[in-house]
């Protein structure tokens, strides 16, 4: 009697995917778990093109789609460079949104999304809008974790640089720069890592490249969010804009009877 083939791996029993490897999946998770208390849109809402995003949940879905944005632009990098994503540290649930490494260094990457925003840089301070922010400190402080974690593990003092990636803004103005952190739009980012001078060479770079990509190295395993919903959600999004546009274009030129006839044909469909 010949044995059985055996029999392919249920779901609950694959392997978690490699650390690091799905951008965005913290703030994406989060997002999700926000969104689950919103119930469905009505259809009158549907036909305004009313948002599904709440107050609560747009700031995850933004923070989300910076993160998706700055992903998109690590993977220009070349074949010397390692990325990861939403990179799990401490045993809070905190993350650090991408960790680049490559010829240059070890680079912890904190994307923020301020969508038409005036950004003001100092050499201790980052002002959004004229508002106080705690970026340069944070991006700061993730750095020095991965440099003094990378320290323990290999046993040797590793450079790690701090960089914010801005996303959407309207105009970025240096009074100074910042003397242990980098700020820089997000198109620029990939061209400035890699014009980043080599501080390792290629057994270095080896050595250091599978101490960060190896999952022991981290506090715990990154979540795993359903992408489906997600994007499921970003596209209800866009076209609820798009359907808000319409409506803006048709007023503009329209005026108040494009009104009276969106309001009859809703209450046809109602009825």
């Amino acid at each position: 009697m010949t044995d059985a083939p055996p029999s392919p791996a249920s779901p609950d029993h694959l392997a978690p995917p490699p650390v690091g490897s799905i951008p965005a999946a913290s703030v994406i998770a989060e997002f999700l778990r926000v969104q689950a208390a919103v119930g469905p849109r009505s259809r009158a809402a549907r036909f305004f093109g009313r948002s599904p995003l709440t107050p609560d949940s747009r700031p995850w879905y933004l923070g989300a789609l910076g993160e998706l944005e700055v992903a998109n632009r690590l993977d220009v990098l070349g074949p010397g460079w390692t990325v990861l994503h939403s990179v799990p540290i401490g045993t809070r649930g905190s993350d650090i949104d991408h960790i680049a490494v490559g010829p240059g260094g070890v680079f912890t990457i904190n994307t923020k999304f301020h969508e038409g925003a005036n950004i003001w840089v100092g050499s201790r301070r980052l002002l959004v809008n004229g508002q106080k922010t705690d970026h340069l400190r944070n991006t700061r402080y993730e750095a020095q974790r991965v440099a003094r974690l990378l320290e323990r593990t290999l046993r040797r003092a590793i450079p790690v640089t701090g960089v914010i990636a801005l996303v959407g803004i309207r105009r970025l103005t240096f009074k100074s720069r910042p003397d242990d952190a980098v700020v820089l739009r997000a198109g620029e980012l990939a061209r400035w890592l890699s014009r980043q001078p080599p501080v390792f060479s290629a057994e270095q770079l080896t050595v250091v490249t599978a101490t960060v990509t190896a999952p022991n190295t981290w506090s715990a395993a990154a979540p795993e969010p359903d992408l489906g919903a997600f994007m499921d959600l970003r596209a209800e999004t866009q076209s609820a804009r798009r359907v808000r546009i319409g409506w803006a274009l048709g007023m503009l030129f329209g005026g108040p009877l494009a009104l009276l006839t969106a309001l009859q044909v809703l209450a046809g469909s109602v009825g």
